[in-house]
């Protein structure tokens, strides 16, 4: 089957040149079948394996296709544990600059000032570029199943479902899902070395139907001085 969609851009995306990627193949499913209800506490373990106990700096090239052009940039992430992250990227010659900082769900500044609505797709989808799950929020139904070396999980609200899938080895492959009212979102999948550290992922939103693509030049472990979560001063 395939499948057509259309999504006004994200600004994040539109920085990152994700603008939309033509028509592509319907992704498989994330949970199986046989997936039942499990506990918050087994989940926050399988969580917990994805989420980096240091502070750590990665650098990353990012490539946008589309039917109506290219582009591409250098960036960088700080990742501070539990759940703060700062981006920054840009174009070449610094152009189509942008910066944030998140915490959990929640941006607490952007850069451009107006970009805050547009500015991910999905959070989880966005902590997931980085091969880090997200805990469930209150009042979701869960539901996983772990088997030999994959381990998959649900989270499913009244309207919303997020889905994650981890298979251990070398490499280490993570796959985020996020569906609203039914419709597919967006879908991350992350490959990174047996220590977290994120080789290459790919984001798409199949509402457009884009993708972003992200090969990491380098991660390390790194301590992050306070300003570094203060906007850029001009």
């Amino acid at each position: 089957m395939r499948q057509c969609f259309g999504l006004d851009r994200p600004v994040l995306l539109v920085y990152l040149g994700l603008v939309g990627a033509g028509c592509r193949t319907a992704p498989g499913p994330v949970l199986p079948a046989a997936a039942e209800p499990v506990s918050r506490d087994q989940v926050a373990e399988w969580v917990a394996i994805t989420v980096p106990t240091d502070s750590r700096l990665h650098r990353f090239k990012w490539l946008f296709v589309d039917d109506r052009a290219s582009a591409g940039g250098q960036g960088s992430a700080r990742v501070a544990p539990p759940d703060s992250f700062r981006f920054d990227v840009a174009g070449p010659f610094g152009s189509g600059a942008a910066s944030a900082v998140v915490v959990g769900q929640r941006a607490l500044w952007t850069e451009p000032p107006d970009a805050i609505a547009k500015l991910v797709p999905n959070y989880p989808l966005m902590w997931a570029l980085f091969g880090v799950a997200r805990l469930p929020a209150e009042g979701v139904a869960i539901r996983g199943l772990s088997q030999d070396s994959v381990t998959s999980w649900q989270y499913a609200g009244l309207t919303d479902t997020i889905q994650y899938a981890r298979t251990a080895g070398n490499p280490v492959r993570f796959l985020a899902e996020v569906r609203h009212a039914g419709e597919l979102i967006g879908r991350a999948e992350t490959t990174l070395q047996p220590d977290g550290a994120p080789i290459k992922a790919r984001l798409t939103v199949p509402s457009a139907p884009a993708k972003l693509d992200l090969t990491f030049l380098s991660t390390s472990r790194d301590t992050f001085a306070p300003d570094i979560w203060l906007p850029r001063i001009p």
